[in-house]
């Protein structure tokens, strides 16, 4: 009874510190969560978008979910980048571009303090002590490189893949301190982490395609250890209600995999354009020094890591360091560990085999074998054209390997140590004090790690909404079309949801190309009639973000005769095509 009641207590510290930690080490986030966004005001824009449309799908039209209102009229334009539809019951919440702001801002949130939790259920499983557990969720969570990617909401979403490996370890009653132990078999606990698996990589296939081959990796294993123990002991490992959990989380998981592939390759199949060659690996492919290179928002490594980062062809993808704390708490963890031998060395191969993935094409064979021989011949690997994002696996390898380095610490502490008895005199006052010492003393790696991960991350104020936009009779163009600013019009276009041709991602879509190229002459004869056959029915101009497009001379060109109209509303100009 009395273990319960500490597991359930430790547990609500786990959360609610998780929780607080979040709020603490993604500061300022949530100081102005309704305007601002932290990196900037580009991918946080497309992301924001992203979960208020899914959010507005699942209520109003769920079986158009990929069908979006932005690419008008492609359809499938969910597809076309990295989606994160995991999230659509927070879009469901709230609605317009205020809502979908401060929705994205306490998701950023949230999301860290997922990633804190999950690491720590997970390293508590494999038997780390609880201050081995908190680090590992620390270095984890906040790993450096992370703060490169603080405007990529689908490669900081990694809390659930801790988290379902923790679950589906305990169901199996299997940690790394006591290996296999069929007495502690919790068959709902393995069901609920193939669950939490599923609902993983449907934010993403940019982390979660990596999780999914891993996990199938993981089956095939432990379906052959399945069958050496029943030929071995003539009797299964395990019953038919862990089994049957297996399967049935086992067929989600591989049923939410399918809908997000499925997805993608339809794009592939409509817009052979969007298909990515092994160029782009081998150009995002990052040279070795990156992996101890930290990103600029690093507040401790930013500015010393500057010369450093000036050689990366391209930092943001480039700068992968775990941490300088965890990486030397990692190899005292191959050494110095709770964790047994054997599992500290399938550890360290697993790190090298991250590490190795992570190069690319930088290794001196190529990456061939290595990640291009998995882009060559694994479905939808070829997509995945940064290999540096492998550093995810590298790191949380690196965390169970440094959990077990300090718990050891504690094991070590509680020998040389121990709590002294209540009393006076100088030896009991010289007990006291050596253990306060040694206690304070294993903090230092918490310390070392918390400080790695603060950040000077900046938050940009996001660009206001055009009032223009909420007088057009949809489906409507916004000009200039291209750039960055394309982010910014489709998280606008939260505000109801109208059909526009606009957006952004790594290719044009064959409709979004057709308009924007007999927009340019807008307004005459000729792209009139083209925009009003293709569907546009208001054109709205944005004055100064005209500068050196090719749409730089619209609002001077008459409109006399064309059998159209023109509003001069809040800075902007609003065209009615009728």
């Amino acid at each position: 009874m009395l273990r319960r009641l500490w597991s359930r207590r430790e547990w609500i510290l786990v959360v609610l510190g998780g929780l607080v930690l979040a709020v603490a080490l993604t500061w300022p986030t949530l100081r102005d969560p309704r305007h601002t966004v932290p990196g900037d005001i580009g991918d946080p824009a497309l992301f924001a978008w992203q979960i208020a449309w899914a959010g507005h799908a699942l209520v109003h039209h769920p079986l158009h979910l990929w069908d979006s209102n932005t690419f008008y009229p492609d359809p499938h334009s969910l597809a076309f980048t990295d989606a994160v539809i995991g999230y659509a019951p927070f879009g469901a919440i709230g609605s317009g571009m205020d809502a979908a702001v401060l929705r994205y801002n306490i998701l950023y949130v949230l999301v860290h303090a997922l990633a804190f939790i999950g690491a720590y259920a997970l390293t508590r499983q494999l038997g780390a002590h609880p201050l081995g557990a908190t680090v590992a969720g620390v270095a984890w969570a906040y790993a450096p490189w992370r703060l490169a990617h603080a405007g990529h909401l689908n490669v900081l979403s990694t809390g659930g893949i801790a988290l379902s490996l923790a679950m589906i370890a305990r169901g199996h009653g299997w940690s790394l301190r006591t290996g296999h132990r069929p007495e502690r078999h919790r068959p709902r606990w393995a069901l609920a982490g193939w669950l939490v698996a599923a609902w993983q990589v449907t934010l993403g296939l940019a982390i979660g395609l990596v999780f999914a081959y891993l996990m199938v990796a993981l089956c095939l294993v432990a379906a052959a250890c399945f069958g050496w123990s029943w030929w071995r002991r003539g009797r299964p490992p395990f019953g038919r209600r862990l089994l049957a959990a297996d399967l049935a989380g086992g067929l989600c998981f591989a049923a939410a995999t399918a809908f997000m592939g499925l997805a993608f390759a339809r794009v592939v199949q409509l817009y052979p354009q969007a298909d990515r060659g092994l160029g782009w690996t081998e150009m995002y492919s990052p040279a070795w020094r990156g992996l101890v290179i930290a990103p600029e928002a690093s507040w401790l490594w930013g500015a010393r890591h500057a010369a450093a980062r000036s050689h990366l062809p391209w930092p943001p993808e480039m700068t992968l360091l775990p941490g300088i704390a965890l990486i030397v708490l990692a190899v005292i963890g191959m050494f110095i560990s709770i964790f047994r031998l054997r599992h500290r060395i399938l550890l360290g191969l697993g790190t090298l085999g991250a590490v190795l993935l992570t190069l690319g094409a930088t290794l001196p064979w190529h990456g061939d074998p290595g990640y291009l021989t998995l882009s060559r011949h694994l479905p939808g690997w070829a997509a995945l054209r940064t290999p540096g994002r492998m550093t995810v696996w590298t790191t949380l390898v690196l965390a169970i390997l440094a959990a077990g380095a300090v718990s050891e610490f504690v094991a070590g502490a509680r020998v040389t140590a121990p709590r002294p008895a209540a009393g006076a005199g100088r030896s009991g006052l010289v007990a006291r004090g050596r253990f306060v010492a040694l206690r304070v003393a294993l903090l230092i790696p918490l310390v070392l790690v918390v400080v790695e991960g603060v950040n000077r991350t900046s938050h940009p104020e996001l660009l206001r909404y055009p009032a223009a936009m909420q007088a057009a009779q949809e489906p409507t163009l916004v000009l200039p079309s291209g750039g960055s600013l394309e982010m910014s019009i489709m998280l606008w276009s939260t505000n109801g949801f109208p059909r526009i041709p606009n957006g952004l991602v790594t290719f044009v879509p064959t409709g979004q190309e057709r308009i924007r190229s007999v927009s340019t002459t807008f307004p005459d004869p000729a792209s009139i009639a083209a925009l009003r056959a293709a569907g546009i029915r208001s054109v709205v101009v944005l004055p100064e973000w005209l500068s050196g497009t090719p749409w730089e001379g619209v609002p001077g060109r008459p409109i006399d005769g064309l059998g159209i109209s023109r509003e001069q509303i809040d800075g902007a100009i609003l065209y009615r095509l009728g």
